[in-house]
């Protein structure tokens, strides 16, 4: 990280960011989002703001651009941060790496698109019905809200093929039941993290939770195919 330099550009200067302008950019996307969750991934190599002769973080719309990418990976696919760590190495390497698993096939230009949905702009890209989402909201698997982002459209573009085959979002409240006491599990196990007196703890033990949330998957995943071998048997 270098200091911003002592005869700056004006206009360079009024581009750059605080970290509270950053949140107030970013929390409406990003609720969860604190100066100690930016200040850990820059301890984690992740983020490199410049910095001022008094030591304070200045942001450039790229290093806005990164963050936000960096926050929709881990929020929307999961990724652990040694593998965004890498796959950001690599972009800045100058290559086009794919990142692994069943989002191989995003790339960082179309995550840093702010994709805010309306509630008809979202039930049109979705192709659902206006009933669907109302029972979707009841049902806990979307959140009611005036402004939806890409989590809800994928959730809800997944429901609409999910009732072509008659599963309906009042079967899948089990799941939403699943995932709170999921979610109830790992917030006991990264308690040991997040009650540590440290600068950024409590964004270390959401990390740690992202990682372990990983490990679940894989576990879920095994147990449905197992299940579903036994079809026909």
């Amino acid at each position: 990280m270098s200091a911003l330099p002592a005869r700056d550009n004006r206009a360079h200067s009024a581009a750059l960011l605080n970290i509270g302008q950053v949140l107030a950019k970013l929390k409406p996307e990003f609720p969860d989002l604190s100066s100690s969750k930016v200040r850990f991934l820059e301890d984690e190599r992740l983020l490199s703001p410049a910095r001022t002769e008094s030591g304070y973080r200045k942001f450039s719309a790229r290093d806005l651009e990164r963050l936000k990418l960096i926050l929709t990976l881990q929020r929307d696919h999961y990724l652990p941060l040694k593998v965004i760590r890498g796959y950001l190495a690599d972009v800045d390497a100058g290559k086009s790496p794919s990142l692994p698993g069943p989002s191989s096939d995003i790339e960082p230009s179309m995550l840093s698109e702010d994709r805010r949905y309306t509630r008809e702009s979202l039930i049109t890209a979705a192709g659902a019905s206006s009933a669907l989402l109302d029972e979707a909201v009841s049902a806990s698997l979307i959140t009611a809200a005036d402004v939806h982002g890409e989590e809800s459209f994928s959730v809800l573009k997944a429901l609409v093929e999910l009732r072509k085959v008659g599963i309906e979002p009042r079967h899948l409240r089990a799941f939403r039941a699943a995932a709170e006491r999921e979610a109830g599990l790992l917030e006991s196990a990264v308690q040991p993290v997040v009650r540590r007196r440290e600068s950024g703890s409590r964004a270390r033990g959401v990390e740690v939770a992202i990682e372990l949330s990983a490990q679940l998957d894989i576990v879920r995943t095994s147990l449905i195919r197992a299940a579903l071998s036994k079809i026909g048997g």
